[in-house]
């Protein structure tokens, strides 16, 4: 299944050099607008971003045929990214890792992508409504200023249950390229590491319920 972003933002005015994202008045490829109804208003709270003159956001989705439980299992564990993130190739923290906001970790990227290394900050693990968010503080690699937050939904309809997880994030356009050239690389990276995540989380569930 296909998950596209949605790019539109409110005219900038003369007075002020900052955008505000409009994610929540644009289905997001992917998700039934029964489910963007139920969703708008999580978007409006989490997913809305002030966005600077040379940075650029997008919104993704991802619906998973798994319980929310199993999918913010995978989501929370910020010392654990590559259980369902693509091109990471080993994630280190602290001695004494406590993860609260706040915390660090330093990751390395697989070759073959313009990236090395990124060391990223906790900023937000909401477990009560299964929201986190973190931003990237350093390393090696063309996402400056990236700052991200995935929610995760659960839905229960004639008995069947599944969950939608919603990320965004704001990042800052690199000198040379064109914002439609970002958009597409962390487009594309978010997007894969959803259907990971889609994959590992499904896999869980059915072998909780085998």
């Amino acid at each position: 299944m296909a998950e596209e972003d949605n790019h539109h933002q409110q005219p900038a005015t003369e007075e002020t050099t900052t955008t505000t994202t409009t994610h929540h008045l644009t289905l997001p490829q992917g998700l039934t607008q029964d489910e963007f109804e139920v969703l708008t208003q999580s978007i409006t709270e989490f997913h809305t971003y002030r966005v600077k003159s040379g940075q650029c956001s997008s919104l993704l989705a991802r619906r998973i045929q798994a319980p929310n439980d199993v999918v913010w299992s995978i989501l929370r564990r910020f010392d654990k990214p590559q259980t369902y993130k693509h091109f990471i190739k080993s994630c280190t923290v602290k001695e004494g890792f406590n993860m609260t906001v706040g915390c660090t970790r330093d990751v390395n990227v697989i070759s073959g992508l313009p990236a090395d290394t990124s060391t990223e900050r906790l900023d937000l693990l909401d477990d009560d409504r299964h929201v986190t968010g973190f931003s990237i503080t350093g390393g090696e690699h063309r996402l400056k200023n990236y700052r991200s937050v995935t929610s995760v939904h659960e839905f229960e309809r004639d008995g069947r249950i599944w969950t939608v997880v919603l990320e965004s994030y704001v990042v800052d356009v690199p000198e040379g390229n064109t914002e439609a050239d970002t958009h597409l690389f962390a487009d594309t990276v978010v997007r894969l590491n959803l259907q990971k995540l889609a994959s590992v989380a499904e896999g869980t569930a059915r072998d909780t319920n085998s």
